[in-house]
C-alpha cells in the first residue's frame, strides 16, 4: 500500500493534516517534519516502511495543509510539543513510536521527554533537541526577533510552476530539486499569476529567546524510549559534533549512526534509512517500524 492517505486531525483550536502509509491496524509510527517542510517530506521513505507500521506522517501547525495559527499568534517551538501530544490524543494513541527529522526530530525528543510513558520507540534524523543558546548572542537575538517587521506583511515570491518553484528551494536548502519536488509540490497553493508557498510567513520570524543548552540537556535526560539518531556526514553546520555528542551523552539509552549525505537523508537515501530504523526497531525487540 504505496499510496498515501489524507487525514485531517481536529484539536481544540485548530486542525492539522497528515499523509499516512500502511494498515490502520499495524502499530503506529508517528512521522515529524523538519521546518518548513511537510509530510511529504517522508514520501520516499514510508511506503518503504509501510509493510511494518502505520506511518503518520502529520503536519506542525502552520506547515503544509494544517492551519495557520489566529492573527496575533506566534510559533513556539514548546507549543509544537503541545500541538503533537494533542494529535496523538486526537488519533487515539496511547501509545505509538516516533520518527523525526530537523525540526521534528528536536519536537520528538521533548515529546518522548514529555511522555515517556507514551512514546514505544525514537527515531531521529539530523536533530535531537531544539536550537540552543549559549548566552553568546541572546541579548542581540531577543532585540533583533522584537525589531523583525511582521512576516505576513511582505508579498510572497509568485512561481510560475513547481518546477520553478524546486529550483529556487534547492538554492536555498542545498537539496536536489528532483528530490525536494514531493516537498514542493504538497507546499504550493495556486493563486492568479502562478504559485505561492502555503506555510505561514510568520515561520520564517526570528526567535526571541531560546532554551538554554543546560535546560536541553536536563531535558533530555528525561528520555526513556530507546533512541537511536542518524545524524549525516558531513555534519551539518548547525549540528557541531561536540555539541551533538554532549546532548546524546544525556540520553540514558541512544545508538548514534553517520550516514554520508546532506541534511535530508531521508530523501537522499531512503532505502539506507529504512534499513537503520528497521535494524533498530528489531534490535529493540519490537516487531514495529
Amino acid at each position: 500500500m504505496n499510496a498515501p492517505r489524507e487525514r485531517r486531525i481536529v484539536l481544540p483550536h485548530l486542525t492539522l493534516a497528515a499523509l499516512e502509509w500502511g494498515e490502520p491496524e499495524a502499530p503506529p509510527l508517528v512521522a515529524l517534519h523538519g521546518w518548513l517542510d511537510n509530510a511529504d517530506s517522508f514520501a520516499l521513505l514510508a511506503p518503504l516502511l509501510a509493510p511494518h507500521c502505520r506511518v503518520i506522517a502529520l503536519e506542525l501547525p502552520g506547515h503544509g495543509h494544517s492551519d495557520h495559527l489566529p492573527a496575533g499568534a506566534g510559533y513556539h517551538f514548546l507549543d509544537h510539543v503541545r500541538a503533537v501530544l494533542a494529535a496523538l490524543d486526537a488519533l487515539a494513541l496511547p501509545r505509538c513510536s516516533l520518527l523525526g527529522h530537523s525540526l521534528g526530530a528536536g519536537i520528538a525528543s521533548l515529546v518522548a521527554a514529555a511522555a515517556p510513558g507514551r512514546i514505544d520507540h525514537l527515531w531521529l534524523i539530523e536533530g535531537l533537541g531544539p536550537l540552543g543558546d549559549d548566552g553568546s548572542h541572546t541579548l542581540q537575538r531577543y532585540r533583533d526577533a522584537l525589531a523583525a517587521p511582521p512576516a505576513n506583511g511582505k508579498a510572497l515570491r509568485v512561481f510560475r510552476d513547481a518546477e520553478q518553484a524546486a529550483r529556487a528551494r534547492a538554492v536555498a536548502s542545498g537539496l536536489a530539486a528532483e528530490l525536494a519536488r514531493p516537498i514542493v509540490e504538497r507546499g504550493l497553493r495556486e493563486i492568479e499569476g502562478g504559485w505561492q508557498w502555503r506555510s505561514d510567513p510568520r515561520l520564517t520570524r526570528p526567535t526571541a529567546v531560546r532554551l538554554a543548552e543546560s535546560q536541553i540537556l536536563a531535558l533530555l535526560a528525561g528520555i526513556e524510549a530507546p533512541t537511536a539518531l542518524l545524524l549525516a556526514q558531513p555534519a551539518t553546520p548547525y549540528l557541531p559534533a561536540a555539541m551533538m555528542a554532549a546532548r546524546a551523552a544525556c540520553v540514558p539509552r541512544i545508538a548514534v549512526e553517520h550516514l554520508a549525505g546532506g541534511h535530508h537523508l531521508q530523501l537522499e537515501q531512503p532505502q539506507a534509512v529504512a534499513q537503520w530504523l528497521l535494524r533498530y526497531a528489531a534490535d529493540s525487540g519490537q516487531h514495529r517500524a
